[in-house]
């Protein structure tokens, strides 16, 4: 089969990277640095520098293919997956972009096309288990907490990005929305701050982010609901203080004869602070709790960054869940018509076996209580 991969990022890499072990794969980015570093790794994969954001040439573009992976920044991922969606395309989407996928939903319909969007880690396996108990038990509550950390971390920070630091400024400073008592809130994101101690990661903070997405419109029965992301104690005080002295507002302020965005200074300084080398040792961890009917079910995953295939954490588990996204497509295990997000795929109890067995399989281990 063959299949375009949007976006050459570390993840996108990751992606491209599986699916052509058993397709032929084309990867799309204006990165010629990215797609050279991917062409390295797989001299079979196909390169092509292109301006994702022209979305008029998407037609011409995606002709050829089979089924399309949209591995964009959050920022240009709804256009992105419309494009494609237009274009007529199967799709299997990690863009986690801020709006509502849902909207999609009636456009995919009418070009009869299957879409699987936000398949990463979080959101992503988390909507995948609940989905899948949802479909067993009366469910209470709902809590996620994740996170990706470099295994040393150095000081101030304490964190590295294996993506854009304006996208991890964007979780930090967008309201977090949660239920509580069947209400859907909006709490501040790096709020309710809590300790929790991990087995390999040891005690790490966690904070409110507004991560549930789609949960909050297919899950509107469940009446407590909440994500939370991880990091090493001291980090959300220090990003709260950066948000205090201005360093995250859009609006341009003069320096000298220049007007600068202090967001667009603060994430230039970040790239160079947050960025997660090629072969940095980090790792991934995250914990689902689920309570219902008197029943506590617990899912636990940690993961690290393979030295033998030279990928980070956070490409694994999140573009792995996407390869494994796309082979329910392609092996015909989910072919209804639509954008469906992981919790509506995770209902169907063959589907949700087969992308655990996948990971599995990739060395990414999912454990729980039952």
């Amino acid at each position: 089969m063959t299949i375009a991969v949007l976006g050459a990022g570390m993840v996108g890499r990751a992606i491209a990277l599986d699916l052509a072990k058993e397709h032929m794969v084309t990867s799309f980015d204006l990165s010629e640095k990215s797609l050279d570093i991917l062409k390295k790794r797989n001299i079979a994969i196909r390169t092509v520098v292109a301006d994702l954001t022209n979305y008029t040439k998407y037609p011409e573009w995606l002709s050829p293919y089979d089924l399309v992976v949209t591995a964009v920044p959050g920022f240009m991922g709804y256009k992105t997956l419309e494009a494609v969606i237009k274009a007529g395309k199967d799709t299997a989407d990690i863009s986690f972009f801020p709006e509502n996928a849902l909207k999609l939903d009636q456009l995919a319909k009418e070009k009869n096309v299957t879409v699987i969007t936000d398949c990463g880690v979080a959101p992503g396996m988390s909507n995948l288990i609940l989905g899948r108990h949802n479909a067993e038990i009366k469910i209470d509550s709902f809590a996620c907490y994740v996170g990706g950390l470099p295994k040393y971390p150095e000081p101030p920070f304490n964190y590295k990005a294996p993506f854009s630091p304006i996208d991890v400024i964007e979780e930090y400073t967008r309201p977090a929305r949660l239920v509580e008592n069947g209400k859907v809130i909006t709490k501040p994101a790096l709020s309710d701050r809590e300790i929790l101690d991990f087995e390999k990661a040891g005690k790490l903070e966690a904070f409110n982010t507004d991560g549930l997405r789609s949960l909050l419109f297919t899950m509107t029965h469940i009446p407590e609901m909440k994500e939370k992301t991880l990091r090493y104690p001291g980090h959300a005080d220090l990003i709260q203080s950066l948000q205090k002295a201005g360093f995250f507002e859009t609006s341009p302020i003069k320096i000298n004869d220049s007007k600068i965005s202090p967001l667009d200074f603060t994430s230039g300084i970040l790239l160079k602070e947050w960025k997660l080398d090629e072969d940095e040792k980090e790792f991934t961890i995250m914990k689902v709790i689920i309570k219902g009917e008197n029943k506590t079910i617990e899912y636990n995953m940690y993961d690290e960054y393979d030295a033998a295939s030279r990928t980070s954490s956070m490409a694994r588990t999140t573009g792995y869940t996407c390869t494994a996204a796309v082979h329910l497509i392609t092996n015909g295990l989910f072919n209804e018509r639509g954008v469906f997000p992981p919790e509506l795929i995770g209902a169907q109890k063959n589907c949700f076996e087969f992308v655990l067995n996948y990971l599995d399989e990739r060395g990414v281990k999912w454990r729980s209580n039952l």
